[in-house]
């Protein structure tokens, strides 16, 4: 550990953020809004398995820590949408109006992933005790491996290098702020929100379900995460259903 603040930790090296700080979680040595950054992280993970590629030193590998008092089980999609927005927040500051948000909630630029979230939940019985918000953003990453063609880093978008430590204190006030709209009962004005910087907005595009590719137009999100599209007829999807065909 290379050193430490009440509530932004930075380790050296570590397999995942998320592992780390859901262990200390479960040890109960970590509490709300607190966060652990690495510098190095040699097994990170993405959605639906996938791992994060991160060079060393190059980009924001982050986990925070949530106790969402306010919210119960089944409005798990309300925090996503918080955790999205902070995000949103940060890579548009440094990126400019070309980011949105890829439903459920990766960070594009254009039509390239700038930053993806996973969030990891911690139940006692029906009651939701804990969030671990995992983030990674790609910051100073010159060039990425061949089989990521969509990625891209504040570093290829700006043409500037910056100091991953710094805007991950940034990221981490961010989330915390977006969050506590949600605790004020704000999820209405963060949903509106979500939903106006959501890509391909009212754009056709091309999903696939099960062996079945499809052109649609997006509209939206619902309070419950379904992802809203409509051609011949309006159709709702849940995570996981459908997937992007790019």
């Amino acid at each position: 550990m290379a050193s430490t603040t009440p509530s932004f930790i930075v380790l050296d090296t570590v397999d995942s953020t998320n592992n780390y700080a859901m262990a200390r979680v479960h040890e109960g040595l970590s509490r709300h809004g607190n966060a652990y950054f690495s510098s190095i992280q040699t097994a990170g993970k993405g959605q639906r398995g996938k791992l994060w590629e991160t060079s060393i030193d190059v980009n924001i590998a982050l986990s925070i820590v949530l106790e969402p008092a306010t919210l119960n089980a089944l409005q798990q999609f309300q925090l996503s949408v918080a955790v999205a927005m902070g995000c949103f927040d940060f890579v548009n500051f440094y990126a400019g109006d070309e980011t949105t948000i890829k439903w459920p909630n990766d960070i594009y630029w254009r039509d390239r992933k700038a930053g993806g979230i996973l969030i990891e939940n911690i139940f006692h019985g029906k009651e939701w005790k804990y969030a671990v918000a995992g983030i990674g953003v790609n910051i100073n990453q010159p060039y990425f491996d061949e089989r990521l063609k969509n990625a891209v880093s504040l570093k290829q978008i700006t043409g500037k290098s910056f100091d991953t430590i710094a805007l991950a204190r940034e990221l981490h006030q961010l989330i915390l702020k977006r969050f506590n709209q949600l605790e004020k009962g704000n999820f209405t004005g963060l949903l509106k929100a979500y939903n106006g910087l959501l890509y391909c907005l009212n754009k056709k595009t091309r999903l696939k379900k099960d062996a079945i590719i499809f052109d649609t137009v997006i509209k939206g999100v619902t309070a419950h995460g379904q992802l809203i599209t409509e051609d011949n007829m309006e159709r709702l999807f849940d995570f996981g259903e459908v997937i992007w065909v790019l």
